[in-house]
């Protein structure tokens, strides 16, 4: 055999030859050993993550404008006047001259905002995000579908994910 300098171990051998020990299933038992505790690992990394980002948010209003029953058509298509950095999950970042979706206005309290959707960098290269984002930002070019109906706002308005 060539010396290459690495180490040449074979699966289910030791550096020098020896043979692991095995299971009755053919898996070395250091495997066996070994993934239960990575597994474990893996789970509990996912299931922290999770707790720590899907939360429920303050809302920021309790009512807003939508254009259907499910707020789900958009009311007009926006173009962004200045970038805007979201300072939290319920909202949107928005770069200049980029095309927003605006789906819902908020009332009362939250009446400076508009929920909307942008693209990624362009059509199809990443899903649409969602998010809030100041009214005072974009300019609304056309009207899609008048915002008409009144919602109540919930949780899941303003809910991170």
């Amino acid at each position: 055999m060539e010396n290459t300098g690495f180490l040449d171990i074979q699966p289910g051998r030791r550096a020098g030859g020896a043979q692991r020990p095995r299971s009755s299933l053919g898996h070395s038992q250091s495997m066996m050993v070994w993934s239960p505790v990575l597994l474990g690992t893996v789970v509990l990394s996912v299931f922290s993550g999770l707790s720590m980002a899907d939360r429920a948010m303050p809302k920021l209003a309790d009512w807003k404008l939508c254009a259907d029953e499910e707020c789900s058509h958009p009311i007009s298509m926006a173009v962004a006047l200045q970038d805007y950095v979201a300072p939290d999950c319920r909202f949107l970042t928005i770069y200049r001259g980029q095309v927003v979706y605006v789906f819902s206005k908020l009332k009362g309290r939250g009446r400076l905002f508009w929920g909307g959707s942008v693209q990624g960098g362009y059509y199809g290269d990443l899903a649409a995000r969602l998010g809030y984002f100041p009214s005072s930002i974009v300019r609304e070019d056309l009207t899609l579908k008048p915002g008409k109906i009144d919602m109540k706002t919930d949780q899941w308005d303003f809910y991170c994910q």
